[in-house]
């Protein structure tokens, strides 16, 4: 059976339905646009390649992160997203190199697939609705440093946090995790958006493309 967006949104109301539940209405997915995030200018350089520098970390772009989503499920434009975590990796004093995985829309191996290709070995995976994780090239794939899960959650604060939680295991230490609210109600209010977003990214998948290095400029 093929999953549609509208098969989602129609077994996602039967559900909050039988819970005596309306669809919320911020669980309508935003259009896709057809032109590149507002405030945010991602250049294709080439293949990305291995980094031979211990002082960077990677942050592995989503395949429709920047390009077909321009915010998080929780509004965040993408250029304040990526602006953020770029500003917490430079506070410690390392630099960000940002590269797109086109060949999975998990975020588990987005994250280590930046990780492999990190001169410390320290990579951050995100997808477009906002969820994060910070790896490591020699954790297994779904093993991870830090797994921000619930994007609802999370805002601009965090993201800087996450980058420079990530510069910091790079530099070999062990930082205290970046704390996170919680909220039990966050998933059954935004599960319609979150998975007609993941729907999305995954339309933008190509399993036999590479890795692509970009260059990131903000207007």
């Amino acid at each position: 059976m093929q999953i549609s967006e509208q098969l989602v949104r129609q077994v996602v109301q039967e559900v909050l339905a039988s819970m005596g539940q309306a669809e919320p209405a911020k669980a309508s997915a935003p259009e896709a646009p057809a032109q590149p995030v507002s405030g945010l200018t991602l250049t294709e350089l080439g293949p990305a390649q291995p980094g031979t520098k211990a002082d960077e970390v990677v942050i592995g772009l989503a395949p429709a992160f920047g390009l077909y989503q321009t915010k998080t499920i929780l509004g965040i434009p993408h250029a304040v997203v990526l602006r953020e975590m770029i500003a917490g990796i430079e506070e410690e004093g390392l630099r960000a190199r940002v590269i797109r995985v086109r060949h999975t829309s998990d975020v588990a191996f987005v994250a280590h697939t930046a990780a492999k290709l990190s001169g410390s070995g320290i990579g951050i995976g995100i997808q477009s609705r906002g969820t994060t994780v910070i790896h490591q090239k020699d954790l297994d794939p779904l093993s991870n440093l830090e797994l921000f899960p619930q994007c609802p959650l999370l805002k601009p604060e965090t993201y800087r946090a996450i980058g420079r939680n990530a510069a910091r295991y790079a530099k070999g230490g062990s930082p205290n995790p970046v704390p996170t609210e919680n909220d039990q109600m966050a998933r059954p209010k935004y599960q319609a958006v979150a998975a007609v977003l993941h729907i999305k990214e995954t339309e933008h998948v190509d399993r036999n493309a590479k890795p692509v290095e970009l260059a990131v400029s903000f207007k």
